[in-house]
C-alpha cells in the first residue's frame, strides 16, 4: 500500500523543485511517484500528509572523522590546521568505553540531523561497533600517514590489516595528506585503486603552510615534523603547490579532495587537465574553527566542479549537520539554496557510488524523505530544521 506525501515544495534534486507536488512511497520509503499537483488533482490523489515545509532526499556527509567524536570542545578553535593536529595527537588516547560511547551519541547525531550515508576516516577499528549497529550507510577511508620512505611498507601492511578488521563493511585505504604521505607509502596505496578499491580520498591545501612547504621546503610544517622527531634531510621540495605536486601519483579512479581552501586558479586549471574523476569536498564549519577561513567557493562554481559537503569531526566542529554547513556558505559565499542541495545529495551519493539508491527523488530509490522546515524563501537560517520522515 501507497503513502502519499505533499508539501510546500518538494526537491527532486535532479529535476526542478515541485510546488504543492506529491510522493508515493511504498512502507519502506521507496519512492514509486512523483506527481505534480495538476497531476495528483488528475488522478483524484489525496495526501496522506500535508507538510509545510520542503520535501528534501537524505543528506550525505562525505568527510567525516567519526573516532574523534571524544574530542569535541577540547581543542581551541582558530589555533591553525598545525596547532590542531598537535593536539589531536596529543589528546587521542582516552579510555575505550568513553571513545565508543562518543561515537554511538555523534551517529545518532547525524541520523536525527537527515544524514543517510558518511564517508568516514578511520585510523583505527573502533568505529566498526558503531557502524555494524548504525541505520546510516558508511564507507570507511582506513587513513595510512607517513613521511617517511623507510616505513613505507610497515604502514601499508598495518592498512591492509586494518581492512581485514573492518570486514563485512565497505572500505578503501586511502593517503591521509600530501605532507603524510611519501612518495614509496602513496605507490602502495594507488595501486590497490586500479582494481578492488575504487575510491580515494585526501585532504588538500587546508592551510597556506602546506603550499609553503611543498614550493620551498619553509614555514610551519618543519616545527610539527620536529615535533614528530622526522629528519627531513631526504626530501626536496617540488616546487610547485601540494595539489600539482601530489594529484600526478593519484590514480585515474575517482578521487575526492577535501578542504581546498587554498586551492587556486592555477591549480583548477592544472587539475582539469590531470585528472577527470575529481571531486571536491568542502567542510566549512570545520574550516573556519580550525584555520578561520573558507575556500573560494565563486572560484570552484565558476569552474563546473563536482562539490560535496563533509562535517569533518566533532575535533572540529561543533555539530555533525550537513544543514548547518549549506547554512555557512549559502551566508558567507551566497550560494543558493538549490546548488548546495545538489551538492549535500546527488553529489555525494555520486562519489560514494550509491545514487542508485540514494541522492534524488526518482522511482525506485529509497533516498530517506526529509521535511525542511522554516526555510523561507530558500534561506536557511537558525530556525531551519529537518525532520526525518523516512
Amino acid at each position: 500500500m501507497l503513502t502519499y506525501l505533499s508539501a510546500s515544495k518538494i526537491y527532486p534534486v535532479t529535476s526542478a523543485a515541485i510546488d504543492q507536488g506529491v510522493l508515493a512511497i511504498d512502507p519502506v520509503g521507496v519512492i514509486a511517484a512523483i506527481y505534480t499537483a495538476a497531476q495528483a488533482e488528475a488522478l483524484k490523489i489525496k495526501p496522506d500528509a500535508v507538510y509545510q515545509g520542503s520535501l528534501i532526499p537524505g543528506l550525505i556527509n562525505t568527510h567525516c572523522h567519526l573516532e574523534l567524536s571524544h574530542l569535541k570542545g577540547r581543542i581551541e578553535p582558530h589555533t591553525g590546521l598545525l596547532n590542531f593536529v598537535s593536539e589531536v595527537m596529543k589528546t587521542r588516547d582516552t579510555d575505550e568505553a568513553q571513545i565508543l560511547e562518543a561515537m554511538f551519541a555523534a551517529d545518532e547525531e547525524m541520523y536525527e540531523n537527515g544524514i543517510v550515508a558518511v564517508g568516514d576516516i578511520s585510523n583505527v577499528v573502533a568505529s566498526k561497533a558503531v557502524k555494524l549497529k548504525s541505520q546510516i550507510h558508511y564507507h570507511t577511508f582506513i587513513e595510512a600517514m607517513g613521511f617517511n620512505p623507510r616505513n613505507a611498507k610497515e604502514i601499508f601492511q598495518k592498512a591492509l590489516e586494518l581492512k581485514q578488521e573492518f570486514l563485512p563493511l565497505l572500505a578503501s585505504i586511502v593517503p591521509h595528506a600530501p605532507y603524510s604521505v611519501s612518495d614509496p607509502l602513496m605507490a602502495l596505496i594507488t595501486g590497490l585503486h586500479t582494481s578492488s578499491d575504487n575510491l580515494l580520498s585526501i585532504h588538500n591545501q587546508e592551510t597556506a603552510a602546506e603550499n609553503e612547504f611543498f614550493q620551498s621546503k619553509t614555514g610551519g610544517f618543519l616545527n610539527l615534523y620536529d615535533f614528530l622527531g622526522l629528519n627531513l634531510s631526504f626530501y626536496e621540495a617540488p616546487g610547485v603547490s601540494s595539489l600539482q605536486a601530489t594529484l600526478p601519483k593519484l590514480p585515474a579512479t575517482k578521487v575526492l579532495l577535501v578542504h581546498n581552501t587554498q586551492t587556486t586558479t592555477a591549480d583548477l586549471e592544472f587539475a582539469e587537465k590531470q585528472h577527470k574523476e575529481l571531486y571536491w569536498c568542502l567542510c566549512p564549519n570545520a574550516n573556519q574553527y580550525i584555520e578561520n577561513k573558507l575556500p573560494d567557493v565563486q572560484l570552484f562554481q565558476e569552474a563546473g566542479l563536482k562539490i560535496t559537503l563533509g562535517t569533518d569531526s566533532l575535533a572540529s566542529n561543533h555539530q555533525l549537520n550537513i544543514l548547518k554547513e549549506m547554512q555557512t556558505l549559502q551566508e558567507h559565499k551566497q550560494v543558493g539554496f538549490e546548488t548546495l542541495l545538489g551538492w549535500a545529495t546527488i553529489n555525494g551519493a555520486s562519489f560514494l557510488g550509491i545514487n542508485a539508491q540514494y541522492g534524488s527523488f526518482e522511482v525506485g530509490k529509497s533516498p530517506g524523505i526529509l521535511l525542511l522546515e522554516k526555510l523561507d524563501q530558500e534561506i536557511i537560517t537558525d530556525k531551519s530544521k529537518i525532520r526525518r520522515l523516512y
